[in-house]
């Protein structure tokens, strides 16, 4: 189970790096056999199914985002918290709104990420 306290600390440092626009920092959160699903990965990358497999797939892409969105900012709204998961709600880009659901595995690295955006 995953605490709020263990959540709230990690969606801030998650947060916090995204802010940063440090890609290292960024994928230190996450596992080598990452799988990443968003509506963005369909309208950036081509993908029709919305899902990128592997750590360093997902790095490429998110390099495309952060070279697109230079001054990409995400504010904290809310964390939920659930077995081996948790939630983050945050103001996104774009004026959007996101949900993004985020899996750990054993070592505590997220090994799949699921965005969600309002329209």
């Amino acid at each position: 189970m995953i605490s709020m306290e263990q959540a709230r600390a990690f969606a801030r440092e998650w947060v916090d790096a995204w802010n940063s626009h440090d890609l290292d920092r960024i994928m230190s959160h996450y596992a080598d056999e990452l799988h990443m699903t968003s509506p963005f990965i369909v309208k950036l990358m081509h993908e029709p199914t919305g899902t990128i497999k592997g750590k360093e797939n997902v790095r490429a892409y998110w390099a495309k985002a952060l070279e697109r969105i230079p001054d990409l900012h995400f504010d904290l709204i809310e964390v939920l918290s659930s077995v081996d998961s948790i939630t983050i709600y945050y103001h996104a880009v774009l004026g959007k709104r996101a949900a993004e659901v985020l899996f750990f595995d054993e070592n505590g690295k997220v090994k799949r990420a699921v965005a969600h955006y309002n329209t």
